[in-house]
């Protein structure tokens, strides 16, 4: 069997020529002898591999030299504790809940101090994003939070809230590197790279300097100190040498393919297709209010389980994996990341508009 359509939400379809460069290099990377994953995280070699990844995704993401890049573990959901413990120095933060890790990181950080929600999407199952143009920002908060593609239910901040003044911590795990980022709006921008960038644990946090703390309370545990990662390079221990690598060599495929614009452009015609489709078909419909809707997560349903079930098992069979929504919501759910090729949503709608005739 060759290669499928992966649609998964993530860990998530890579780039074929990232693959296949990393199994050329698997064996024997640049002449070394052995593979990225058996090489000392301390060795000058793979120093070069973890530099130029940070120049290259700055160069990206044009991001300033007042920013730290940080290569972590645990992925977003660490950061949901990591971010209270470093960043609420007057134990307060707003934080603005569109969905289930919006509301994973909120509910962590009630454990760490004054949290409230100064907004939500929660009357209508998370299927838009609440107008945060005048929220109830307090004086006194020390960030305002969110989650900007929410992953299960298909939406996206297309428009940054109003924080008062306050700075913004956005996780962005799953439109990372899908469109250009003003990295300057933002404290704090962070990711788990495993949807749209590379593979599974891996997080990338990009921190504003003067944010991170000296000194933080003596009980908060070495590991989840910011400035110890800084200070230490992102290596205070043995980081994930593998994923780091592979993020740089997505990184590499991304300037060679014209940018953060350039994605942006191909992840709007993309998703165009797809939308399109199920605004004018009769048995599938999407969950999400149209200016509300992510470019790279499109759930959508028949408005019957039992159908529903079927389509998903029968794109299986014909090569499209993944299909599955969230066990949270059900329904179908396509993530479309900058990976995923025009082609692949071609052959999706082709195969609905099939479906549809076969079932109407």
């Amino acid at each position: 069997m060759g290669r499928i359509y992966n649609f998964s939400a993530g860990p998530a379809v890579l780039p074929e020529e990232v693959l296949q460069q990393a199994a050329a290099d698997m064996m024997d990377y640049h002449g070394c002898g052995m593979s990225v994953m058996e090489m000392s995280h301390r060795s000058k070699m793979f120093q070069e591999i973890i530099d130029e990844a940070e120049k290259d995704l700055r160069t990206l993401m044009n991001i300033p030299d007042n920013y730290k890049v940080l290569f972590l573990q645990g992925g977003a959901s660490l950061q949901f504790a990591m971010i209270p413990l470093n960043l609420m120095k007057n134990k307060k933060a707003d934080y603005i809940v569109t969905g289930q890790w919006a509301k994973k990181a909120y509910q962590e950080a009630k454990k760490y101090g004054d949290v409230v929600a100064v907004a939500s999407s929660a009357d209508k199952t998370f299927s838009y994003i609440p107008d945060c143009s005048d929220l109830p920002i307090r004086e006194d908060a020390d960030y305002v939070y969110i989650c900007e593609n929410n992953t299960i239910y298909g939406t996206k901040f297309h428009t940054l809230p109003n924080t008062k003044g306050k700075d913004l911590i956005s996780d962005v795990s799953s439109c990372f590197l899908s469109e250009p980022v003003d990295v300057t709006k933002y404290g704090m921008i962070y990711g788990g790279v495993q949807k749209n960038v590379g593979p599974a644990g891996l997080v990338i946090a990009i921190i504003r300097e003067d944010l991170i703390p000296e000194t933080v309370e003596d009980t908060v545990p070495t590991m989840l100190q910011y400035k110890i990662h800084v200070d230490n390079g992102s290596m205070y221990n043995t980081p994930n040498c593998w994923a780091i690598y592979i993020c740089g060599l997505v990184f590499k495929w991304l300037l060679k393919n014209g940018g953060l614009e350039a994605m942006q452009k191909r992840n709007i015609e993309k998703a165009k297709i797809l939308y399109d489709f199920l605004d004018q078909s009769k048995l599938f419909k999407g969950t999400v209010e149209p200016a509300s809707r992510s470019l790279m997560n499109v759930p959508f349903v028949t408005g019957n389980e039992e159908l529903d079930a079927k389509f998903v098992k029968e794109a299986k069979a014909a090569g499209f994996e993944n299909l599955k929504g969230h066990r949270t919501v059900g329904g179908m759910r396509a993530s479309i990341y900058n990976a995923m090729p025009k082609a692949g949503v071609e052959a999706l709608v082709a195969f609905m508009k099939k479906f549809e005739e076969e079932n109407a």
